[in-house]
């Protein structure tokens, strides 16, 4: 997966250097005398000169081979700290030149050497002599990739997290590597991905771990015992940071998939999972680390005893995709109240993948203890191509999952300029929806989760938009990347769109030429439903008086010719 290039606010540029004094006029040179030698230019004085030259290049080349030296002997102390005697070790091995620096051409002349060493010390698990040995069930090996949240990116940040504890963040800070980097697992395991009946069709959603509603606290440190389809979930995700939640605190919870591709033997199936890490442990408050949403494939054969491939990650192509809140404690009257603070930043990398397809194990005794690791005959074994009868796109699938995880998106919501661009042609308001995390993940907190959980998703509200509006909705991240770039009439809508985003989430009415005739704050809507007695206004009622009254005043407008930016 490529990166975003700059997934943080650009850097400022520094001020040009102030000018300097103005160079002194320069003075004629004085004539040299017919006949005088130059200074240099008698033999002795030629030899004398290279004699002190070389001298000094000797000096000069000991002092630089001494630092080099000093150099490489301070990095290989370093790496045995960091990588222990047996990983150094391997390192060394590895590192034919001694330079400290493992390069492509050294990598790949010791690739398989490499790959058996790691078979042997890191693929194997510890057998029980309780149970009776399978060695037809077949395993595999998942690797964990991660790279640690950019600080950055957060809002908060751009104050030098001021009031932030330094201790609150301590658990985000010390989390740079993966808890385990390599695992091995049963294929037998994966079951949880069959399709519950065999007549389902491509992209029809079914639930693994169901969306449960009920309150879970956020003052917990350490995950619950989870069941049996949680447990593959929880095995997976805690590779990445031990302290795994498989159900969120907020809603939509849970593991849903679908069927990419069937073949004769093999499912393609792909998945969505909300799960959540707690990164500190007491005495320090909870600090709650949440990823947009982890999405991914597998394809694996129909029994589940063969996994030809799994890939999981949190997608990075926006840019802000992790959620994080934390407890913290402040005075108010004389008195420690507990609160609640929230920020969202950008990952750049967290994903699983196989280290090829699954196969048979051997068992080889270390001592007086067995062991059990894939068998070298099983790596060798070539595998033929799959032939799928029916499949679907990837791009299908994932918006398959995000509606059955949110049933607001029953409406398309167009990337800004395409939305303006198909309101021209349609005549009709764009319903815009303007906030800092992402709307159609875990991302998205306060007033825009109520708005997307209790309104948009309704069937009456979800009639209306279908019929008379172009949905859209944006990170105000986007809004000031489309401010900056070339094309005049995209930054003018940008413009018009920022002019009225005042709160954390706005939604706004614009016709198609940008003009915004009517907007609501997503704060206002949910506190007047909070604080309302009476039955008839809610945020539902609340929001149909908005749509009504944004169609009212847009009347006029629609009905004639309109100019535009398009």
């Amino acid at each position: 997966m490529d990166l975003p290039e700059s997934p943080g606010p650009s850097e400022p540029r520094l001020p040009p250097p102030p000018p300097g004094r103005p160079p002194r006029p320069r003075r004629p040179r004085r004539p040299r005398r017919p006949g005088r030698p130059g200074l240099l230019r008698r033999p002795q004085d030629l030899a004398l000169l290279a004699a002190v030259l070389g001298a000094l290049l000797a000096v000069a080349a000991r002092g630089f081979v001494g630092f080099r030296e000093a150099q490489a002997e301070a990095l290989r102390e370093a790496a045995q700290k960091f990588l222990g005697e047996d990983g150094f070790s391997l390192f060394s091995s590895l590192d034919r030149d001694r330079d400290m620096y493992i390069s492509p051409e050294e990598f790949t002349r010791d690739v398989k050497r490499l790959i058996a060493a790691t078979s042997v010390s890191i693929l194997e698990e510890e057998v029980s002599q309780n149970f009776p040995l399978d060695l037809s069930e077949e395993k595999f090996s998942i690797m964990a990739r991660f790279q640690p949240l950019l600080p950055k990116t957060m809002y908060k940040s751009k104050d030098g997290f001021l009031h932030v504890s330094h201790l609150t963040l301590s658990g985000l800070r010390n989390w740079t590597v993966p808890d385990v980097m390599l695992h091995l697992f049963s294929a037998q395991r994966f079951f949880i991905f069959l399709p519950p009946k065999e007549d389902l069709k491509l992209g029809e959603p079914w639930w693994i771990i169901p969306n449960e509603v009920k309150h879970l606290p956020s003052t917990r440190f350490y995950p619950p015992r989870s069941k049996i389809k949680e447990d593959l979930i929880f095995k997976l995700l805690s590779m990445f940071h031990p302290r795994l939640f498989v159900k969120t605190r907020f809603g939509p919870r849970g593991t849903v998939a679908c069927l990419m591709a069937i073949s004769d033997f093999y499912y393609t199936v792909a998945f969505r999972i909300h799960a959540e890490f707690q990164l500190n442990e007491p005495p320090l408050f909870p600090f709650w680390f949440s990823p947009g949403h982890f999405t991914g494939h597998i394809i694996l054969s129909k029994d589940s005893s063969h996994v030809r491939d799994f890939k999981l990650f949190v997608p990075n192509h926006k840019p802000l995709n992790v959620e994080m809140d934390w407890l913290y404690q402040s005075k108010e009257n004389g008195n420690l109240k507990t609160k609640m603070n929230m920020d969202i930043g950008y990952l750049p990398q967290m994903e699983l993948e196989s280290w090829g397809p699954s196969g048979s194990t051997e068992i080889h005794k270390k001592g007086k203890i067995t062991y059990r690791r894939p068998s070298e005959q099983s790596s060798q074994f070539v595998f033929e191509d799959i032939v799928w009868q029916q499949k679907i796109s990837w791009e299908k699938a994932v918006q398959r999952l995000k509606v059955a995880m949110y049933p607001f998106l029953k409406v398309t919501y167009l990337p800004i300029i395409k939305a303006f661009e198909r309101a021209r042609i349609e005549k009709k308001l764009v319903h815009s929806i303007v906030l800092w995390g992402s709307l159609d993940d875990q991302t998205c907190f306060g007033p825009g989760k109520c708005l997307r959980d209790k309104v948009l998703g309704n069937s009456f509200i979800l009639m209306l938009l279908k019929k008379n509006f172009i949905s859209s909705w944006s990170q105000v991240h986007e809004l000031f990347e489309i401010q900056n770039q070339n094309d005049k009439s995209h930054k003018k809508l940008a413009e018009l769109l920022l002019e009225k985003y005042n709160d954390h989430v706005m939604i706004l009415l614009c016709l198609p030429n940008g003009t915004v005739v009517h907007h609501i704050s997503a704060s206002d809507l949910c506190q007047v439903s909070k604080e309302s007695s009476s039955k008839q206004l809610n945020s539902v009622t609340m929001y149909e008086q908005f749509l009504q009254k944004g169609l009212f005043e847009a009347q006029p407008f629609l009905q004639r010719k309109l100019g535009g930016f398009f």
